[in-house]
């Protein structure tokens, strides 16, 4: 059977077995385990199994009022509300087991006297795992020094969680923090901070539902094995080794753009390495329950706030409570597709940096060392920016220079597949004056081989993109002669 929500499915001294000669006086549910009669199923995950504690309340009324024994003995509970109540009377329910079978509800166990000694709230999962061997685990202290505790059952959520305990019950008060953790490999992260999500300034003991679900992660490539190892898995190598995470109680400022400084307390080396193999290191030190500050202080993975998500094919770092997260040494050609949130809560994107291959023809490539083809970028004209004139073709023309200001020139020699990459600081590129910055640039290319290439000339324009192709096609040489 699924969760029991009408007393008529329960039966006493077979399902529930009320003990009024102890003492204290308990309540005990018996599952199907135990008792094959019983109704009562103690598998799968804690949303369809057990009993509510609305149906246990009411399935005790029945037996009191038709059970001449139960009769002499004060009655075990208040329903504050349907999914509030009190144990009183020095009542209790007997095991731990019992209380895992408990749904929809939570108590307090209150003394002689009134008072609360301890207190359970229920905390009910909204939403679907992505399979039901998926295990939610929680925290109950602030900080994230602290191993997590797991939920009993797997899959989606209905469990009733200890809050507070007297000194005769734990000594413990932890009504004022709960978060719920869902992270499993090669899926979507869930979590939920029960206290600020929902404006709280204490729990108290009733039923919480809160939403938590996961799913695939398109973004995760390889095994948790294959990171731990070191290595992709395919080739043996050391992929994710050299990679970090390191917490910092001072902020470290970081340059994004030429001049511009800003503050994060995390930082990630990305051992120059793709944005994706990075994005896969730090989801799986999220999983770890083991310190994964690569500094001085102590984080337990398990329990560390998320560090990274990708909107579409953009990598982005989140803010977190300790600060703002910077990655360091990324791979160059990711640099467009990475946002950095500072501790301010600031987006960070370093300048449009647009990139692009020059394609060189066999003619081009096939001239003999020593005498290779040589290539040179130039900028059609400067009027984008000062309009001086200085224009291909006059003895002011500008060579374009590269992300790293250096000129787009060179030899032509027998490159893999006939290409060269070049890169180009468009943002912040002002050869041609100021107002040229952010502005396509108009190119003329040019090259030209002895024995084997003719002079080429080629037009066009670098864009704000990632894949600009500057293609030589050299008619091939057939008069050059140096006896």
């Amino acid at each position: 059977m699924a969760k029991i929500l009408d007393p008529d499915d329960l039966a006493q001294g077979i399902s529930v077995i009320f003990t009024t000669s102890a003492t204290p006086r308990t309540i005990e549910i018996i599952p199907k385990a135990v008792n094959a009669s019983s109704n009562i199923v103690d598998t799968g995950s804690s949303a369809t199994n057990g009993v509510t504690m609305q149906c246990l309340y009411s399935f005790a009324k029945e037996e009191w009022r038709t059970d001449s024994e139960l009769i002499k003995f004060p009655f075990p509970m208040v329903s504050i509300t349907e999914e509030s109540f009190e144990m009183v009377n020095q009542w209790d329910f007997k095991t731990g087991a019992t209380r895992e079978l408990l749904r929809d509800g939570g108590w307090s166990l209150k003394n002689t006297g009134g008072t609360s000694i301890e207190e359970y709230v229920n905390i009910t999962s909204l939403g679907t795992f992505d399979a039901q061997t998926d295990l939610a685990y929680y925290l109950q202290v602030t900080g994230f020094t602290t191993q997590p505790t797991d939920m009993v059952f797997s899959g989606e959520v209905n469990q009733a969680v200890k809050i507070y305990g007297d000194a005769t019950k734990g000594n413990f008060d932890y009504r004022d923090i709960f978060k719920l953790y869902l992270r499993e490999e090669a899926k979507t992260y869930g979590f939920y901070d029960l206290l600020t999500e929902q404006n709280l300034s204490v729990l108290t003991f009733k039923k919480f539902a809160l939403p938590l679900s996961n799913g695939v992660d398109l973004n995760i490539g390889v095994t948790d094995s294959a990171i731990s190892a070191g290595n992709t898995g395919t080739a043996n190598t050391p992929t994710y080794s050299g990679m970090s995470i390191s917490y910092y109680e001072n902020p470290q400022l970081r340059e994004i753009g030429t001049g511009n400084f800003y503050p994060f307390h995390i930082i990630i080396d990305g051992d120059n390495k793709p944005k994706q193999n990075i994005y896969e290191f730090v989801q799986w030190s999220l999983r770890q329950i083991v310190d994964i500050d690569a500094n001085s202080g102590t984080t337990i993975g398990k329990v560390a706030e998320e560090l990274l998500e990708f909107v579409g094919d953009t990598l982005k770092t989140k803010l977190t409570s300790i600060g703002g997260v910077f990655i360091d040494n990324y791979l160059t050609s990711d640099i467009n597709e990475l946002v950095f949130v500072d501790d301010t809560g600031a987006e960070r994107t370093f300048p449009f940096v647009a990139t692009g291959v020059l394609q060189f023809n066999d003619n081009l490539v096939n001239n003999p060392s020593t005498n290779l083809a040589i290539y040179r970028v130039f900028f059609t004209n400067d009027d984008a920016g000062d309009d001086l004139g200085r224009d291909f073709g006059t003895s002011s023309a500008i060579t374009i220079n590269d992300n790293s200001n250096s000129a787009i020139t060179g030899n032509v020699s027998a490159h893999t597949n006939n290409e060269i990459a070049f890169d180009f600081d468009y943002d912040n590129n002002i050869q041609r004056g100021n107002a040229s910055s952010g502005e396509d640039a108009p190119y003329t290319a040019v090259a030209i081989g002895l024995s084997t290439a003719q002079y080429v000339v080629t037009t066009g324009t670098i864009v704000r993109s990632t894949s600009n192709v500057i293609n030589y096609v050299a008619a091939l040489e057939r008069n050059y002669l140096n006896p």
